[in-house]
């Protein structure tokens, strides 16, 4: 058996699978397409989780289309984070052309257009379907993580949201919270003290700074109502394609702390609400993140140990997650090691650096006997990459140079008018986007220091009023005791007593000068 033989029968044998699977694309070797050896990824290790990774301008965006479309055909919805915005394409199929047709007849197989049922979300002030979570869902715990929180100010916000919990206050944005945390060392540090414990300003003072940071990375908008619900990421639509969500995030690029945010909580509400599932035939839904690396260069160790945490287990719940970045290395090693998928473009070698950086990535997949991974890093055209999957006993397959097929749909994006005809037959949109404000800790909170100001306010008035009538009093009395002494020595009698009482003085003291002349004359 030639070495070509062997090298299409191990790829038959490796990528040939009992249940569904979808077609990638087809093996080459020595740089040739090899006929009838296609490469299939099996929808029941789909949930698996996956990595998609390789140089700008290598075709990770496209292949990441191809699968998600490809998933949709087979009925499993969709969940793609679109950053650069040139994943809109999905939703309008492709107007063929003959590098295309050329390229499938290479893989042996037929090219058809092809669309997808798509929503468009939005965490900003993009056109879509809002998602909302309350602070209240995230819970002490997470939105510690969140804000790495030590020890203390964590124990903080566990006591604040208990309060919240015990005086039926709802947490539901930013604002709520920062109110209840300055009411905490404020107006309401006595009622806190008695049930709590005192809390110290200098830490709530530290939480509400990080808060602040928060939200000028715009996460007071994804905080409110209504909450998203994640049971609308699966659905099916009339055609029993599954839906494509895709949520448009081209203006938070610059804003990771945001989007690891949301990133975070999406796969906690994911894994708290959808049930235990087991082994599915085919994922129950496929989360794909493009520029993962947003997710974890701004990831505390807190945050990047409840990302793995939840990696590790969503898989139990039919989620399968696919990571999509430059390199490898972008994705935290514990992740990495559950990522049982890999499709690996070029990477490009321009310095030292970059040559350490592809002998690792190489490192990642298995050892073959038919390619120089490390050198065929650097040589893979737009559209090639190297594939490894798990087959359905969960062992790895193969790694085979593939040249993939290309998208059914638009490699384009879509025009702003054809987005608007998409939003106008959502359902989504008009169950999201209505604008929710209803009556939550910051204005009960708000009322109450209302009241309880007021309450000084009276309580000062008395006061000033009751040492106004005090000294009101002694000034009245002593004004009755001077009017009755002036009565007296006004009245007739009393100015007959008083000149009477003048005459004796003065007769009294004229006896006694007469008296003292005599007797000076004695002597």
């Amino acid at each position: 058996m030639s070495n070509t033989d062997k090298f299409i029968q191990e790829i038959n044998d490796g990528y040939t699978f009992k249940g569904e699977s979808i077609i990638l694309g087809g093996a080459m070797l020595e740089g040739e397409c090899q006929t009838n050896t296609l490469v299939r990824l099996p929808l029941k290790t789909m949930n698996r989780h996956g990595l998609i990774a390789g140089a700008t301008g290598s075709g990770k965006t496209k292949t990441l289309q191809i699968i998600a479309e490809q998933l949709s055909a087979n009925s499993v919805p969709v969940l793609l984070m679109d950053i650069k915005g040139d994943l809109s394409g999905i939703a309008a199929a492709s107007g063929g052309h003959p590098k295309i047709d050329e390229r499938h007849e290479k893989i042996g197989i037929p090219f058809s257009a092809g669309t997808s049922p798509v929503e468009f979300l939005t965490l900003s002030e993009e056109k879509g379907a809002r998602l909302r979570a309350t602070v209240s869902e995230f819970g002490p715990v997470l939105f510690s993580k969140i804000l790495d929180l030590t020890e203390t100010q964590s124990g903080i916000m566990a006591v604040v949201f208990k309060y919240c919990d015990d005086n039926k206050l709802p947490l539901l944005d930013l604002k709520d919270l920062k109110k209840t945390i300055q009411f905490a060392t404020g107006e309401g540090k006595e009622e806190f003290a008695a049930e709590y414990g005192r809390i110290s300003t200098a830490s709530t003072g530290t939480i509400l700074r990080k808060i602040v940071e928060l939200e000028q990375q715009g996460a007071d908008i994804f905080f409110g109502e209504r909450s998203f619900e994640v049971d609308d990421l699966v659905r099916i639509d009339e055609n029993g394609k599954g839906m494509v969500s895709v949520i448009r995030l081209t203006d938070i690029q610059d804003k990771p702390k945001l989007f690891s945010t949301f990133m975070l909580q999406m796969l906690a509400e994911i894994y708290a609400n959808f049930p235990e599932e087991g082994d599915m035939d085919r994922p129950k839904l496929v989360i794909f993140i493009d520029e993962a690396h947003l997710v974890f260069e701004e990831a505390s160790d807190a945050l990047l140990d409840q990302i793995e945490a939840i990696v590790k287990l969503i898989r139990s719940k039919g989620v399968g997650l696919f990571f999509v970045t430059q390199n490898p290395a972008d994705i935290p090693d514990d992740v990495l090691g559950q990522l049982g998928l890999k499709v690996q473009h070029a990477l490009r070698a321009f310095t030292a650096k970059d040559r350490k950086a592809i002998k690792l990535a190489a490192q990642n997949y298995p050892i073959t006997d038919y390619y120089d991974t490390d050198q065929l890093l650097t040589e893979l055209g737009i559209g090639e990459a190297l594939v490894t999957v798990l087959n359905e006993k969960g062992i790895p397959s193969p790694l085979v140079h593939t040249l993939l097929r290309a998208p059914q749909s638009r490699m384009d994006v879509l025009t702003k008018g054809e987005i608007d005809d998409i939003l106008a037959e959502s359902k989504l949109v008009k169950k999201y986007n209505e604008v929710i404000d209803r009556e939550s800790a910051y204005e009960i909170l708000g009322e109450k220091i209302k009241i309880a100001q007021e309450e000084e306010q009276q309580e000062e008035i008395r006061k000033q009023k009751e040492k106004a009538a005090k000294a009101s009093s002694r000034s009245s009395s002593s004004r009755k005791e001077k009017s009755t002494f002036e009565k007296a020595i006004t009245s007739t009698t009393g100015k007959r007593v008083i000149r009477e009482v003048t005459r004796g003085i003065l007769g009294a003291l004229g006896v006694k000068t007469t008296r003292s002349r005599r007797r000076s004359s004695w002597f």
